[in-house]
């Protein structure tokens, strides 16, 4: 049995960004790990000088994604204020999903630390239930028990009717906020 060798430093972080870059899927860091063979840890410091070298890297509780910039499609994109329970926020979710639009992020303005914002990035039902069995695991709260249920999301969709056709959507079931 051969012991697979560590990869150091920069060229470990080339690879890493060559991993994301090619990925269809989020990877997540304890891959990264597994793959470099080094720690979840080493991974998370990697992801942060990556960062802060311009990379658009983001985390998402599916594990890291690498956001392309444009191959020519164009990206309607738009933040929409809703408000609900912590009950209601997977219903929520599916209901943009379920439109074609992907839910990338949650922002609320928060009394101490103003504006936070956390990445969502779910595109599908299947996004939608990680996500919230990571919440229910984990048992964090959502940022949105910050602020009473009211909080900001950055939706995406190829075109605007779609992102129309959520917000009407959530407008009916009394999530959105106008």
């Amino acid at each position: 049995m051969t012991e697979q060798k560590k990869i150091l430093g920069e060229e470990r972080r080339a690879f890493i960004l060559e991993l994301l870059k090619e990925s269809t899927a989020p990877l997540t860091g304890s891959d990264l790990a597994s793959r470099t063979n080094v720690s979840r840890q080493v991974i998370v410091g990697d992801i942060t000088l990556l960062k802060a070298k311009n990379e658009p890297i983001i985390a998402t509780s599916q594990g890291y994604i690498y956001l392309n910039q444009a191959s020519g499609n164009s990206v309607y994109e738009k933040i929409i204020a809703c408000r609900h329970t912590p009950e209601q926020t997977e219903k929520e979710l599916n209901i943009m999903v379920d439109h074609g639009v992907l839910v990338k992020d949650v922002k609320i303005e928060h009394a101490v630390y103003g504006d936070l914002t956390a990445s969502i990035m779910v595109s599908n039902r299947q996004d939608v239930k990680q996500f919230m069995d990571k919440i229910r695991f984990t048992k964090a709260a959502l940022l949105s028990e910050l602020t009473g249920g009211i909080h900001l999301h950055t939706i995406s969709a190829r075109n605007e009717q779609t992102l129309n056709q959520a917000e009407d959507a959530l407008r009916k079931e009394g999530f959105l906020m106008e």
